[in-house]
C-alpha cells in the first residue's frame, strides 16, 4: 500500500526543517548551503545541484503551478526562488546554476508558501509574516500581530488577497492584504502550540492543527468571521477506528507486547493536505476533494472532513521495510496516476524517504467489509425470538340446560313495524328530477386521490412554514403522523395526547391518563391503534373513537421510565426501552368490554425477551423498522455509544463508542413511505443527533459515518 522510492541518507539532522516536494521533483539541503533536487519520475537521474546561499538553508517549497515549476528556499541571508527548468538548461550547458533573490536579512526562516498564482511568496520569521514578491526583489508587506513566533502561513485559495497565519501563540490570524490588517483573530484555541494549517476551498475552511494532536475547522465567509465547525482529536480518532476495526485486544494480551507498543506517543499536526481520491460509478472517475492527510511523527493518518472521521491510519511500525520509523517533518503533494507523494525526514536519524500511496487501494479495502443490512438474507432461527407466538384463548359459552328453546321467526334481531298503528300517508311518491351531485364527495375522492401520488423526485426539501399553531403552554416532546398522512399524533409535557387531523384544522381530539411527560408516541402500521410511552412508566395502547385505552402496561412492570415506545416486526411485536433493557412484548388487543366488569382488562400483554446493552449503559432512544420485517434495532446508550442489536439472534452484534461527543437524544431510520420508492441502499442510512454535537448521517453496511 506504500511503496518507498527513494532513500536519502542526508550529511545533517533534518527532522524539523522545512523540505520540498511537488508532482515532478522533490529536494533536500546538502551540507546546510546547497540543495539536490531529485526527479520524482526516475530516482536514478542525476540530482540537479543549487548553490547560491552564504547560511544554512531552514526552509524550501515548490510553486503551486504546474510550468515552470518554481522553488523557493530561505536561510538568514537570502530567499531565492529558482526555476527548475531553466537551471537544468544551464547545467547541461555547463554553466552554474542561478536563481533570483527576492530577500535579504529576514531572519531564520522557519516556513515559506506560494500563492496559488505562485506571485508572491509569504516568509514566516519570528514574530513576522514577509509577502515577497517571487519575480523581483521586493517586499510587499511585513505583518506582525502575533505574541509568539509564527509557525506557518498559508494563502487562500478561493482569494487572493486573504492569508492565514498560526503561531505558537496557540492562536490564528486571517489578513487582508490590500489593507495589511487582521480581518479575523482567533481565541487561544490549545494549551500547545499551532503548527500547521490548511485551506480547504471545497467548503471554504481552515484547518489548524497543533502538537497535541487536536485539530479545528473553522468555516471562513466573505465577511472573515469565522466560526467553529468541529473540532478533531487524532488520538481519539484513532482508539475509535482500531475499536471499530476489532483490532483492540484484551489487557492480558498486552503482557506479551514490548515496552515500546505500550507507551503512548503524542500525534503532532506536522504537516496536512488534501488527499485526492476517485470513486468509479458507472465507469467513470469522480473526483472526491473531502479526504485530508494528515502527517505526524508515528505516520500518516487519512481523515474523511465530510464526517470528521479517521478513515484509516498508516502507522510506520506497521511497515518494517521502511528506512523511517519516527518522522520529524513532511511535504505532501499529488502525484502521477492520482498517487500522493510524502517527502519525510526521519525524527533521529539524518535520512529523509519519498514514499508513494495510491488512495484507491484504501477504497477497495474499504469496500471488501462485510457489514449488515436492514432487510433480512435469511428466515429467522428456529429459537429466534421472533418466532413467539401468543396463545389466543378462544370464548368459552357456558352450555345452555334442557331442550329446544323458543326461537325467533325471523331471521335477523330487528323488526319492523307492520305499519297498522301509524297514520295513513297523504302524499305519494314524487321523484327527484333536479337532484345535484354532492361536490364534497367529488372533492373527497379527487383529494384521495393526490394523496396517494409518489412525491416528486426532483423537488427540493419543504422549506416554508404553512401553518403555525401554538398549542399549549407545555412543550411538544414527540409527534408521528399516521402512515397515510392523515393524522398526526402529539404528546405532551402535561401528560396529554393529541391527535390532530394533518391540516391541523379544527379542535384536536385529547386523551389523558398518564401522569408524567409523554415521551413517545407511535402509530401502528394498520393505523387502527396507536400507543403512548410516558415518564411516569407506564404505556397505553389506544383505539380510535374510544376515550379508554385498550390495554394499560404499568403497575411496577418497569423500574426507570420508558425512554421510547413502537410497533415492531409489522405489528406483531411492542418494542420498548426502560433503563438498560430493551423489551419485546407480544399483544392482543380486544376491545370488548363487559358493562358490569369494565375495569377489567380483556387485551392480552406477555413478554416475550427482554434484552441488556452490553455495558448496562441506561438506553437514552432507539429505533427499528415497522414498515417490513427487520431484524436490526439501532440503540444509544448514555455512554454515548451505539449498539446494533440483531433481534433474530437476541444479541449485540456491534457496538461503536463515541458515536457523539454527548449522548445520543435522537435516532431515526429511512423506513420507506407509501408516498415514494426510493433504492434499497438507502434504506441502510439513519441520522443520530446530540446536543452541541449536530447531526450525523450513518451507513449500516458499514457502520461509517457518512455525513456530518
Amino acid at each position: 500500500m506504500v511503496i518507498e522510492k527513494l532513500s536519502l541518507t542526508c550529511d545533517r539532522l533534518l527532522s524539523h526543517r522545512q523540505l520540498a516536494c511537488c508532482h515532478s521533483y522533490c529536494g533536500v539541503p546538502l551540507h546546510g548551503k546547497d540543495m539536490l533536487i531529485y526527479s520524482n519520475m526516475d530516482t536514478e537521474q542525476k540530482p540537479l545541484l543549487l548553490t547560491g546561499h552564504h547560511g544554512e538553508i531552514s526552509a524550501m517549497t515548490f510553486g503551486k503551478q504546474s510550468r515552470p515549476v518554481l522553488l523557493c528556499s530561505a536561510s538568514a541571508d537570502y530567499i531565492i526562488v529558482w526555476d527548475i527548468e531553466l537551471c537544468q538548461k544551464r547545467t547541461h550547458a555547463g554553466r552554474v546554476a542561478a536563481g533570483t533573490v527576492i530577500g535579504t536579512l529576514l531572519g531564520e526562516v522557519v516556513h515559506l508558501s506560494f500563492c496559488f498564482s505562485d506571485e508572491r511568496v509569504a516568509a514566516c520569521s519570528g514574530a513576522t509574516v514577509y509577502v515577497l514578491s517571487s519575480k523581483r526583489h521586493e517586499v510587499i508587506s511585513t505583518l506582525t500581530c502575533h505574541l509568539g513566533p509564527l509557525t506557518s502561513a498559508e494563502f487562500c485559495p478561493w482569494d487572493k488577497d486573504i492569508l492565514v497565519t498560526a503561531s505558537e501563540d496557540r492562536t490564528f490570524n486571517v489578513w487582508d492584504l490590500e489593507t495589511e490588517a487582521v480581518c479575523y483573530q482567533s481565541f487561544v484555541l490549545s494549551a500547545s502550540p499551532l503548527i500547521s494549517v490548511f485551506l480547504s476551498e471545497q467548503n471554504r475552511h481552515i484547518i489548524t492543527g497543533s502538537t497535541d494532536g487536536q485539530l479545528w475547522c473553522f468555516s471562513l465567509p466573505d465577511d472573515h468571521k469565522c466560526q467553529l465547525v468541529t473540532k478533531m482529536d487524532l488520538q481519539k480518532m484513532e482508539k475509535r477506528h482500531q475499536t471499530h476495526q476489532g483490532t483492540v485486544t484484551e489487557q492480558s494480551g498486552f503482557a506479551e507486547q514490548s515496552a515500546v507498543d505500550n507507551v503512548e506517543i503524542s500525534k503532532p499536526v506536522l504537516r496536512m493536505a488534501l488527499c485526492i481520491s476517485f470513486t468509479d460509478t458507472s465507469s467513470e472517475h469522480t473526483k472526491d476533494n473531502s479526504w485530508l492527510c494528515i502527517g505526524s511523527t508515528d505516520g500518516l493518518y487519512v481523515v474523511d472532513l465530510a464526517t470528521s472521521e479517521l478513515l484509516t491510519a498508516l502507522n510506520f511500525k506497521d511497515y518494517p521495510n521502511l528506512s523511517v520509523t519516527m518522522a520529524g517533518s513532511w511535504s505532501i503533494s499529488p502525484g502521477e496516476d492520482n498517487s500522493m507523494l510524502f517527502f519525510v525526514s526521519s525524527l533521529f536519524t539524518p535520512c529523509v524517504v519519498l514514499l508513494e500511496l495510491r488512495p484507491w487501494d484504501l477504497r477497495r479495502t474499504w469496500a471488501s467489509g462485510e457489514g449488515f443490512s436492514v432487510f433480512p438474507s435469511s428466515p429467522p432461527l428456529l429459537e429466534s425470538p421472533l418466532n413467539a407466538e401468543l396463545k389466543k384463548k378462544e370464548p368459552e359459552h357456558p352450555k345452555k340446560k334442557g331442550g329446544i328453546k323458543e326461537q325467533p321467526l325471523v331471521f335477523h334481531s330487528q323488526v319492523k313495524s307492520s305499519g297498522y298503528s301509524s297514520l295513513s300517508r297523504n302524499i305519494m311518491f314524487s321523484p327527484k328530477t333536479n337532484s345535484q351531485k354532492n361536490p364534497s364527495s367529488q372533492k373527497a375522492k379527487k383529494n384521495k386521490g393526490s394523496l396517494l401520488r409518489d412525491y416528486p423526485a426532483d423537488s427540493a426539501a419543504p422549506t416554508i412554514s404553512h401553518i403555525h399553531l401554538s398549542i399549549s403552554n407545555k412543550p411538544v416532546h414527540c409527534l408521528q403522523y399516521s402512515g397515510d398522512g392523515k393524522q398526526i399524533l402529539c404528546g405532551l409535557a402535561d401528560s396529554s395526547v393529541l391527535l390532530y387531523k394533518n391540516s391541523l384544522a379544527g379542535n384536536p381530539t385529547v386523551y389523558t391518563g398518564h401522569d408524567k411527560l409523554v415521551s413517545s408516541v407511535s402509530w401502528s402500521l394498520n393505523r387502527q391503534w396507536w400507543l403512548s410511552a410516558s415518564e411516569d412508566q407506564s404505556l397505553r395502547i389506544w383505539t380510535h373513537g374510544s376515550p379508554e385505552p385498550a390495554i394499560i402496561m404499568g403497575d411496577s412492570m418497569f423500574s426507570k421510565p420508558i425512554r421510547g415506545a413502537q410497533f415492531y416486526y409489522l405489528d406483531k411485536f411492542l418494542l420498548l426501552a426502560s433503563g438498560p433493557s430493551l423489551y419485546l412484548y407480544l399483544y392482543n388487543v380486544d376491545t370488548t368490554r363487559d358493562n358490569i366488569k369494565r375495569y377489567h382488562q380483556r387485551s392480552v400483554v406477555k413478554l416475550t425477551s427482554c434484552f441488556t446493552t452490553t455495558s448496562a449503559t441506561n438506553i437514552t432512544t432507539f429505533s427499528a423498522v415497522n414498515d417490513f420485517f427487520s431484524y436490526i434495532v439501532l440503540v444509544c446508550g448514555s455512554d454515548r455509544c451505539l449498539q446494533v442489536f440483531d433481534m433474530n439472534k437476541g444479541t449485540v452484534v456491534s457496538t461503536l463508542p463515541d458515536a457523539h461527543s454527548r449522548a445520543v437524544h435522537c435516532i431515526t431510520q429511512n423506513k420507506g413511505s407509501m408516498f415514494s420508492t426510493q433504492a434499497p441502499d438507502s434504506y441502510n442510512l439513519f441520522l443520530t443527533s446530540a446536543v452541541t454535537d449536530g447531526v450525523k448521517m450513518w451507513d449500516l453496511r458499514t457502520l461509517r459515518l457518512v455525513l456530518m
